[in-house]
């Protein structure tokens, strides 16, 4: 293949991400109020070896070298987001002028440095102070995350011109309130619906205030994993639509077309709510674009004594596995985006999280951390990405997860995706190969692909 068969569109996006408290530290620095990850993590038994997000990155204080790295990788965009709690340490009502500073002082760093920031406001970490107010089984928290929508919107719209209302709601309700495995860890299936439901109402609430205050654009971001059926049976089939129903519609169909996929009612039986028909109203909310995080697929068979679903993912043999446990599988991502397309319409998207996990040791040694496994992830990915659109996905832009090793989430600091190592004793950076090949495939806008 010729070099320069793999370049992407002109003004294509190319960018990483994080979040607020797998990377910040400092959680209750300033004036900031605790989060339901505070309270999570410092609950003996809930996190990997006991790790918490009291430094992690310690990204509050060194946020100015890490807008470096970013530089040095050559980032069109960095996404990132803001922990409710440090802006709202109530979670409503009073400002906490230091926090929104610290966002405030960051989009000044990324903007000096020619980097576009793209502001999430939710990434799970919700104020303590609101989950104490039944957090997300509370249909007041529309109105909450709202007024918290307006103070970032009315603070930093225009230096920033990309918002996200919520990042992968799907895992706060799936995590969070039926399986208990994350915060708030709850494992109660009736209040799985009533919390998934109310994220989307949040979702428009946040979209209505900046249809009120803001200028440029704002979308929502999905994860979602394509499902595969193990067989043509029957039994696998209807398994496989209840897993895609779950995971991938119950979200994306009330914000894009206003309903919830049928299957929903059968997956949860008598815990299944009926909504008035005008939160789909609310829901579904004009939004500019949306974003997708993709990392694997499912191979799906059915199970009858799975809770909910009634079927079971199947681990494929002969397949490169990553430290978490997934398929490296590029054509899930040409299939996910190509399925978006045709059941939603053909609106702007962006790849907002791509990454994988793989062993890198503790401590750097050298220059450059190896890591031929992450390279060739993202070299698949990639070019996958670029046969998406050349099918006719609107893709806009892409963001790797993540810039930097972090907290992944109840598995503390066990996994990393970083294209930058963090040895977390000395919070020494060390660049990985695959961030030297990003930044290859950024400065080419893709013909180093074909390397």
């Amino acid at each position: 293949m010729m070099t320069g068969s793999y370049r992407f569109p002109a003004d294509f996006v190319w960018g990483a991400a994080t979040s607020a408290y797998q990377i910040e530290g400092s959680p209750l620095a300033d004036g900031a109020g605790p989060s339901i990850w505070q309270r999570f993590a410092h609950t003996p038994g809930m996190m990997a070896n006991g790790d918490t997000g009291d430094v992690a990155c310690d990204h509050y204080r060194r946020f100015r070298d890490d807008v470096q790295l970013m530089r040095a990788l050559g980032l069109k965009s960095y996404r990132f987001s803001v922990a409710w709690a440090r802006v709202l340490p109530d979670g409503t009502g009073r400002i906490n002028q230091k926090g929104l500073d610290f966002y405030s002082k960051l989009v000044d760093e990324l903007l000096e440095n020619g980097i576009e920031p793209n502001v999430t406001l939710f990434h799970w970490d919700l104020p303590a102070a609101l989950d104490d107010r039944g957090g997300w089984l509370n249909r007041d928290i529309a109105h909450w995350f709202a007024e918290y929508a307006g103070v970032l919107f009315k603070a930093l719209d225009g230096r920033v011109k990309r918002w996200s209302t919520l990042n992968e709601p799907w895992v706060v309700t799936d995590g969070g309130y039926l399986h208990g495995a994350l915060a708030p860890g709850h494992r109660n299936k009736y209040e799985a619906p009533i919390a998934a439901h109310n994220l989307m109402r949040a979702s428009g609430a946040g979209i209505q205030a900046y249809r009120a205050l803001g200028k440029h654009e704002i979308g929502v971001v999905f994860n979602i994993e394509p499902k595969y059926p193990a067989s043509n049976s029957a039994e696998d089939l209807a398994a496989t639509r209840r897993a895609h129903a779950y995971m991938n519609e119950q979200f994306a169909d009330p914000a894009l077309l206003g309903r919830y996929p049928p299957e929903l009612k059968e997956i949860f039986g008598d815990a299944w709510p009926e909504f008035p028909d005008e939160d789909f109203q609310l829901t579904k909310q004009p939004v500019d674009f949306v974003g997708i995080n993709y990392y694997t697929r499912a191979v799906v068979r059915h199970d009858a004594n799975a809770y909910p679903l009634k079927s079971v993912p199947l681990r494929q043999p002969n397949t490169t596995q990553t430290e978490t446990g997934w398929e490296v599988y590029e054509q899930g991502l040409i299939d996910t985006l190509a399925w978006f397309k045709d059941r939603y319409g053909d609106m702007p998207l962006y790849v907002t999280e791509n990454g994988a996990a793989f062993y890198d040791a503790p401590v750097a040694e050298g220059d450059v951390v190896h890591d031929p496994l992450r390279t060739d992830y993202l070299r698949k990915h990639l070019k996958a990405l670029h046969k998406s659109i050349e099918s006719g996905v609107n893709l806009k832009g892409y963001y790797a997860w993540s810039l930097l090793d972090n907290l992944e989430w109840s598995l503390g600091f066990s996994k990393r995706f970083g294209l930058y190592h963090v040895d977390f004793a000395t919070q020494k950076r060390t660049p990985k190969a695959s961030a030297k090949f990003y930044a290859r495939v950024i400065e080419s806008n893709g013909a180093a692909l074909t390397d």
